[in-house]
């Protein structure tokens, strides 16, 4: 089974996703289960991990409702208080629903670059293994060594890094982040989504060649047993249609055995989210 790990949904309002600017107009719409599902069948996609885009319980609430309904939903990365005393009541809200299997904070989005290192937020990510849950690191380069200090403390929690860290693609610059990539990866439950990319390239002027080296790097670091494929649709609607970044990642994995890229393109995603339970559903 083909898997996109990292996709979104919403209900467009501008209260809501503020961070939808006004060069995005393409955003400032509804996306949800039936349009993604008119673009994954063109290229045999048969399930998708629908990630929280708003940080709110309500947001967890109205994906878990949204898996309950669409087969294609074998997976939700919600969104929880990791900081919040009442942490443990918010799992247990949630932790019975078949397909709740993670969740993420918007760490890119804290000015604090090692927010991540707070008592509070390591108190909240270890609880998680209790529950069976998986974490998202949502960085940009510059959190990558705090990310590398969290992830130390917690040698048995899976972690999967969004986006390859957000490297600097339109620049072209590869260091620090080849570097702090390539320790992030020495830890053997850190995972890498191969997504997000051409959002961080010129979004009409980037070429399949521009993410070449960044791919080179993270399937070095990680190896294909340690990588999963996602669209970040919509998202990746501001620089390119669900095919173009399909293709991107295909021209890639083409290289490797056949094994290979079935972890790539679902079999690394099913075994980390613990989806196998769930793809019938």
């Amino acid at each position: 089974m083909k898997i996109d790990a990292h996709q979104h949904f919403w209900r467009y309002t501008p209260a809501e996703y503020g961070w939808i600017g006004s060069n995005m107009e393409i955003l400032k719409n509804d996306h949800l289960p039936a349009n993604l599902a008119l673009l994954t069948r063109t290229v045999d996609i048969e399930g998708t991990v629908a990630v929280q885009a708003r940080q709110t319980l309500t947001e967890t609430e109205w994906l878990l409702d949204l898996a309950d309904h669409y087969a294609l939903i074998k997976g939700v990365v919600g969104w929880v208080d990791l900081c919040g005393p009442d942490l443990r009541e918010q799992l247990e809200r949630f932790v019975d629903h078949p397909k709740f299997c993670g969740v993420r904070h918007l760490v890119q989005d804290e000015p604090d670059d090692r927010f991540m290192l707070r008592e509070d937020f390591i108190r909240g990510i270890s609880l998680l293994a209790e529950f069976d849950l998986t974490y998202d690191i949502l960085i940009f380069p510059r959190q990558l060594s705090a990310a590398c200090e969290l992830v130390a403390i917690f040698p048995n929690q899976p972690f999967v890094l969004d986006h390859i860290a957000k490297p600097f693609i339109k620049d072209g610059l590869i260091e620090p982040w080849s570097a702090n990539i390539r320790q992030l990866a020495t830890f053997p439950n850190v995972f890498c989504k191969v997504s997000g990319m051409v959002t961080e390239a010129h979004w009409r002027q980037w070429k399949p060649a521009d993410f070449q080296p960044y791919l080179q790097i993270v399937f070095e670091a990680f190896g294909p047993q340690r990588i999963m494929f996602g669209s970040d649709w919509p998202v990746c609607l501001l620089a390119a249609t669900y095919t173009k970044v399909v293709k991107i990642v295909a021209d890639y994995v083409w290289q490797l055995s056949k094994t290979e890229q079935a972890m790539v393109w679902g079999e690394t995603a099913r075994k980390f989210y613990g989806l196998e339970q769930n793809q019938n559903t």
